[in-house]
């Protein structure tokens, strides 16, 4: 408990540290730079924007500015062609989600309309940004129908490979076209 007497003696301590607070709060002028108005004390008169990044700005995922970057695309983060052949060869298949940027399309599962009883879900990952093999996986999920119910069963791995073949001679196909059209 404290006395009357340590909390008088504290007074004059809390009021010098009410004094500094309130001192610290005082609205400081502070001339913001703003694009709009700019005034005669203005850093960068000309207006153009600064950035810590340089010149070029900041790139991703390894591109560079010109689009150099082994046929990426500007606009994704892996391989344009891996991209959109993988989106022609799984057409048929409802999707749930396609991330361009972590190279990831996962479609929803899907009935064959000859077997009613089997089901069946994809999902490729695109794991580079060059068009090569290795730079394409895909996984096959499979279910049969027991009663009411899906129960996952086993997938032949030759199906998993056999997407993966179908995906990259398409990639390969739309490169071709691509560098045919450059040349014209």
């Amino acid at each position: 408990m404290i006395s009357t007497e340590s909390f008088k003696s504290t007074k004059p301590l809390l009021a010098g540290a009410l004094a500094l607070l309130v001192a610290a709060c005082s609205s400081a002028e502070y001339n913001y730079p703003t694009t709009q108005g700019r005034g005669p004390n203005d850093p960068n008169p000309s207006g153009e924007r600064e950035t810590i990044f340089g010149e070029d700005g900041l790139v991703l995922f390894g591109g560079d500015n010109n689009n150099n970057n082994g046929g990426a695309g500007g606009g994704i983060g892996v391989n344009s062609f891996l991209w959109r052949a993988s989106l022609d060869t799984l057409s048929f298949v409802p999707l749930v989600s396609a991330d361009p940027f972590g190279g990831v399309i996962i479609s929803e599962w899907y009935n064959d309309a000859a077997t009613p009883d089997e089901r069946f879900k994809l999902t490729v990952y695109i794991l580079d940004r060059r068009l090569r093999a290795d730079g394409l996986k895909v996984a096959v999920f499979r279910q049969t129908r027991s009663g009411a119910e899906w129960q996952d069963a086993g997938v032949n791995a030759a199906t998993a490979t056999q997407l993966e073949n179908a995906i990259l001679i398409r990639a390969r196909e739309l490169r071709v076209n691509t560098l045919e059209a450059d040349k014209d």
